[in-house]
């Protein structure tokens, strides 16, 4: 995550846009089980495959009419792992 300085222990904090966009993140509710491993740095949840793809498919990404370039960029450039990488 990005802080400034004011927290202290294990915080997580960036999640991008890739709920809002339909991504993974999507899927997840209230009271889901998210199980953290430090050492491996990674988050996952405790959900089926199944359940999984059930909730995504459920998913609506709100129609956001945007300029050109922008358009273009958010189709280009997704989600936590791309920083500046083509997905």
């Amino acid at each position: 995550g990005r802080f400034s300085g004011a927290t202290s222990g294990l915080s997580v904090g960036h999640v991008e846009m890739e709920a809002y966009n339909g991504g993974a993140i999507a899927a997840i509710r209230d009271c889901d089980i998210i199980a953290i491993d430090v050492t491996a740095r990674k988050m996952d949840v405790r959900l089926s495959p199944a359940q999984i793809r059930d909730r995504l498919s459920a998913v609506k990404v709100p129609e956001r009419k945007l300029p050109r370039i922008l358009a273009s960029f958010r189709k280009a450039y997704t989600g936590i792992n791309c920083y500046g990488k083509r997905a």
